[in-house]
């Protein structure tokens, strides 16, 4: 489902780049801080944190070797570092990081209570673990519009729906930081727009097969693929001509104290 960096852009990685700055700002990193991005996919969230200052050390983690070549060619300074990792086991020592992230990521980890606590050890005392996971339910609206239209068109795949996606809904990350004993913990929705310049702009992304959503419309056929076409534009545009449209996105944003040892 996340294997092509440049496909991944176009779907999901142009809007991360409007999250990251609100998930800094949330999770409060300062100048002189070390920074981990866990799941760092094409580099959106580190690159940011980098590049809005130079003094800040910045290493970003994910399984796709793919991914990880991506950022690392977009990097245009030395203080960001790119290596391929599993969040499950972090190679690095205890107390490494001032804080550590994860942007719309958590939910796909297999193990995700583990790779929460490696987050936590890698994480000094006192330090930060914040991450943020889209509202698939209600709030993230290019995949609530998709899935849809989808499940109408096939109510067979239901259970694919990514209003499943665990750690999705309000309160779900907040307990989760609590159950593994993070401090002052606190959860808060962050929202952005999303500027799609046509119903291409929308569609085309899903062809690339990226995310749970891609990979549905590469497993139906043409004829299905086409269909399910049709009922978006027809939701997103009605029976007028192509224009321009905007959706919001949520997500559910966490963040805790990591307590002394």
């Amino acid at each position: 489902m996340f294997s092509e960096a440049e496909a991944y852009e176009k779907f999901m990685g142009r809007w991360s780049q409007r999250l990251a700055p609100l998930l800094v700002k949330f999770a409060v990193i300062q100048d002189g801080d070390a920074v981990l991005d866990v799941g760092s996919g094409t580099g959106v969230l580190a690159l940011h944190i980098a590049g809005a200052a130079a003094s800040r050390r910045v290493t970003g983690v994910d399984p796709s070797a793919a991914y990880i070549e991506f950022a690392q060619k977009r990097a245009s300074t030395n203080n960001v570092n790119f290596e391929v990792g599993d969040a499950q086991q972090l190679r690095f020592s205890d107390s490494t990081f001032d804080r550590t992230l994860a942007l719309l990521v958590m939910n796909f980890i297999p193990d995700r209570a583990k790779a929460l606590r490696e987050m936590i050890r890698v994480t000094r005392p006192g330090g930060v673990v914040a991450a943020a996971v889209w509202d698939y339910g209600e709030g993230m609206e290019m995949l609530r519009i998709f899935w849809d239209e989808a499940v109408a068109r096939d109510p067979a795949i239901g259970s694919r729906d990514e209003r499943h996606m665990p750690l999705s809904r309000k309160g779900e990350l907040e307990a989760f930081w609590r159950e593994n004993g993070l401090l002052e913990v606190e959860e808060q929705p962050l929202t952005v727009q999303l500027d799609f310049s046509s119903f291409d702009d929308f569609w085309t992304p899903f062809l690339a097969g990226q995310g749970p959503a891609g990979a549905h419309v590469a497993s139906v056929s043409a004829e299905q693929r086409a269909e399910l076409q049709s009922r978006l534009r027809r939701r997103l545009l009605g029976d007028g001509p192509d224009r321009p449209f905007t959706l919001q996105a949520r997500v559910w944003a966490v963040k805790g104290v990591v307590p002394p040892r």
